[in-house]
C-alpha cells in the first residue's frame, strides 16, 4: 500500500465531464487555481470512450489524477475488464491518484471497487446512492414534465443524495490531504420512497403529477415502444428490481465524514430545481 499524499494534483482528468457529477466536477475544480483540467467525453477533443481503447492514452498523458465516472454504469456487463485495463494504463502513464464512483449494493461494482484499490496508486472511492438530479436530469424528467410517472418499484425506500454533494467529496479527494484510501458511502439524509419524492415535486411545482408502480415487464416494454435500446432496458430493470430490493434503505454519514457537513436534503434539492423552472412542463 502506497503512502497516502498530502500533494495538490496539478493536472486533473475527468471522465464522463458532460454528465451529472463529472460536469459539476469540472465547474467547481475551474475555481481552483493552477489546476490544468482536461475534461473529457465521446464528443470532446480529444474524445475519450470506455468501448475504444485506442481512446484512453490521449486522454492521460501528462495527467496526475483521474475522476472516473464509468458510463453507463458499473453494473453493466464489461465494466470491471474496462477499469481493470483503464487503472493498469494510468498506473504505467503516471496516474498518482484515482477517484472512483461507486454505487451502492452493485456487486459488478464492489468489483471494480477492488480493482482500482488495487492498481498500485493512490485512491478514493465514493459510493454513492441514487441521485437526486435523476428526476430533474435523467431519464424520470420526461414522464414528470409529462405528469405521469410509471415505475417498477412501490414501497423501497431510497436516500438520495445531490450531485453537488458528491462533486464536493470528488473535489475534496483530488485536491485536499487526509482523502487517500478512503472509502466514503454517500447518501442523503433521508429515506423517502419514489411517489413520494413525486409528490414532494407536484407539491412544490404545484402540479398534478402522478406516480404509478408497475410490474418490470410492463415497464420494459414502455420502453421499448420508446425506442430504449434493449441494453439500457436491462440495465434498468436491473437497477430497479435487484439494488431496489431493500438493500440500500439506510442512511450513511460519508458526506459528513469527508466535507464535514449534511448532505443536501431531497427537499432543499426540489426546492432549488423547482424555483429554475425545470419542471413546468
Amino acid at each position: 500500500m502506497t503512502t497516502p499524499r498530502s500533494t495538490l494534483y496539478k493536472n486533473i482528468l475527468i471522465t464522463g465531464a458532460k454528465g451529472k457529477t463529472g460536469s459539476r466536477v469540472f465547474q467547481k475544480l475551474k475555481d481552483i487555481p493552477n489546476l490544468s483540467l482536461r475534461g473529457v467525453s465521446r464528443s470532446t477533443n480529444p474524445a475519450f470512450d470506455w468501448e475504444d481503447t485506442n481512446t484512453w492514452p490521449s486522454a492521460l498523458t501528462g495527467m496526475q489524477a483521474v475522476y472516473i465516472s464509468y458510463q453507463p454504469d458499473l453494473a453493466v456487463p464489461g465494466a470491471p475488464d474496462h477499469i481493470k485495463q483503464f487503472t493498469a494504463l494510468a498506473a504505467k502513464s503516471g496516474i498518482q491518484k484515482i477517484v472512483l464512483l461507486s454505487g451502492r449494493g452493485e456487486e459488478e461494482a464492489r468489483a471494480c471497487e477492488q480493482l482500482v484499490m488495487n492498481a498500485g496508486v493512490d485512491w478514493t472511492i465514493i459510493r454513492a446512492s441514487w441521485f437526486n438530479q435523476n428526476f430533474s436530469e435523467g431519464h424520470f424528467l420526461d414522464p414528470i414534465l409529462a405528469g405521469h410517472v410509471a415505475l417498477p418499484i412501490n414501497g423501497v425506500k431510497e436516500p438520495f443524495v445531490d450531485t453537488d454533494d458528491i462533486a464536493d467529496v470528488v473535489v475534496a479527494a483530488l485536491t485536499r490531504p487526509g482523502h487517500t484510501h478512503k472509502l466514503y458511502e454517500v447518501t442523503g439524509p433521508r429515506l423517502i420512497t419514489f411517489a413520494e419524492a413525486i409528490a414532494e415535486i407536484a407539491t412544490a411545482t404545484n402540479r398534478n403529477i402522478q406516480f404509478e408502480p408497475i410490474s418490470p415487464e410492463a415497464y420494459a416494454a414502455m420502453l421499448t415502444n420508446y425506442g430504449v435500446p434493449p441494453d439500457h432496458i436491462a440495465l434498468v430493470n436491473y437497477l430497479f428490481t435487484e439494488v431496489l430490493d431493500g438493500r440500500n434503505e439506510s442512511i450513511t454519514t460519508g458526506v459528513q465524514e469527508a466535507l464535514g457537513r449534511p448532505a443536501k436534503d431531497f427537499k432543499q434539492y426540489v426546492k432549488q430545481t423547482a424555483a429554475q423552472g425545470v419542471w413546468n412542463g
